[in-house]
Formats: structure tokens, C-alpha cells, sequence
């Protein structure tokens, strides 16, 4: 039985089915762009294997790395990143949305880090769900310190935090805006032309996700009708009376 795999992370799943998601590689001569808007989870979102697949072939000097993600199962995450940290190439994530969880470990992997304008980041805790006996459940809990500590570490060092503000962070579910994750070290600048995309996920299985994220997106605006238009449309209606 996975027992990593959280009621959480299912929700997470469950919840987003109808969002937007995409991922997709772009390439030309001398870069490549790979489109990670979806969840981490290696059967209803973005795999380890499809992704370290189609990084490994990928041979352009410079990889784009953009993400708008919310989050997903830590150990494809961690998968994913340890193949962007190992390839040849130069590559710089962008976070275009929003880089929650699971998606801010693999952001982080990057040699460089570009951050839109209004896009957020976010680390937490590891989640888990467990069932047994009392031993069962220690274990479980052994087990989820083992990952929070190893996430603890190589957050700080990308970063140059210490340990004991990673820490604190991850345990209050942190949420970073685009200044505060360039100041924190997660993020080296901001986007300088790209906007950044429409970060709109269910994010419900946070505690503290911003009023903002949680938000439904605008309807788009209706357009002023033409006049002239609305005039011979009302003609033509006129005429078949």
C-alpha cells in the first residue's frame, strides 16, 4: 500500500480534474520549454517517468522549465528534480502561477529561478495517511520526519536559509509572493516579459492559501455592442415578422 499517498493529495487530484492542465515540451534548435500546469502524481497529473523521459532527451543548451502547479506526491517530486539537477543542459524554472508543495521542490532544482509578478510559492509539511495498530501509525510518523527533515535540508540549501527557518516555515504552510520568494531565496528574479499565467486551482486542502487563489476566476468582460451592427440585426428581425 502507498501510504505517502494522502487523503490530501487525492482530494488535490480529485478537486482540479476540471482546471486547465497541461504538459507539453516545445523545442528549436538551441532551447526547449517544458510546460509542467498540472498536478505531480504519477497517474492523474505530471509523471517522474514521463518527465525524466523527456527531459533525458532533450540535448538544447538551455531548458525552460515553466510551472503552474499545485502541488502533488513529493516522491515524483523528488524523482523530478533530481533529473533536472543531473542534466547537462542550463535549466531555469519560471513560475508562471503558482508553485505550491511539490512543485516548489522541483522550482527550487533549477539552476535559476524566475518568479511572474502575482504568482505564488509555497512549502509545507509532508501529508500521509496511515491505518493499523499503534506501531503502524509511529511508523508512519517516522517516516513523514525522515522526508520533512530531507526537504528541510535541501530547501536550505538552495536557498541559504538555515534549517531552523525552513522549518518553522514549512510547519505554518508558507505562502510566498513573488517579492517574498526572492527575498526568502527561492527565487532568484522576477519575470522580465512573460505574465505569468491564470493560476486558478482548487486549492481547498490548504489551510492558508491566499483569499486570492481561492477565488473563481472573472467571467471576461462582455463587449460593448456595436451599434451599427445592433441596429441592422434589429432590421433584419423586423423584416421576417
Amino acid at each position: 500500500m502507498r501510504k505517502e499517498m494522502s487523503h490530501r493529495l487525492m482530494a488535490l487530484i480529485r478537486n482540479n480534474q476540471t482546471a486547465k492542465r497541461a504538459y507539453s515540451l516545445q523545442a528549436s534548435a538551441n532551447e526547449a520549454t517544458v510546460y509542467v500546469y498540472d498536478v505531480i502524481d504519477p497517474f492523474w497529473g505530471v509523471s517522474a517517468s514521463q518527465f525524466v523521459k523527456d527531459l533525458a532527451g532533450l540535448t538544447q543548451p538551455l531548458i525552460h522549465l515553466r510551472i503552474n502547479s499545485p502541488g502533488g506526491d513529493v516522491f515524483e517530486a523528488r524523482a523530478i528534480a533530481t533529473a533536472i539537477r543531473n542534466h547537462s543542459s542550463r535549466i531555469v524554472a519560471h513560475i508562471d502561477g503558482l508553485a505550491a508543495s511539490a512543485a516548489s521542490y522541483i522550482a527550487t532544482a533549477a539552476a535559476e529561478v524566475e518568479i511572474s509578478d502575482g504568482a505564488f510559492l509555497m512549502i509545507h509539511q509532508a501529508w500521509s495517511i496511515a491505518g493499523g495498530n499503534a506501531g503502524d501509525f509511529r511508523s508512519m510518523a517516522d517516516l513523514l520526519d525522515k522526508i520533512d527533515g530531507e526537504l528541510v535540508r535541501e530547501y536550505a540549501a538552495e536557498t541559504g536559509q538555515t534549517e531552523e527557518q525552513i522549518t518553522a516555515w514549512m510547519a505554518a504552510e508558507t505562502w510566498m509572493t513573488a517579492d517574498e520568494a526572492i527575498a526568502n531565496g527561492f527565487a532568484d528574479r522576477k519575470a522580465a516579459e512573460f505574465k505569468g499565467a491564470e493560476a486558478h486551482w482548487n486549492l481547498d486542502v490548504y489551510d492558508k492559501a491566499p483569499a486570492a487563489l481561492r477565488e473563481p476566476p472573472a467571467p471576461p468582460p462582455v463587449p460593448a455592442p456595436d451599434v451599427f451592427y445592433a441596429y441592422e440585426a434589429a432590421v433584419r428581425r423586423a423584416r421576417t415578422l
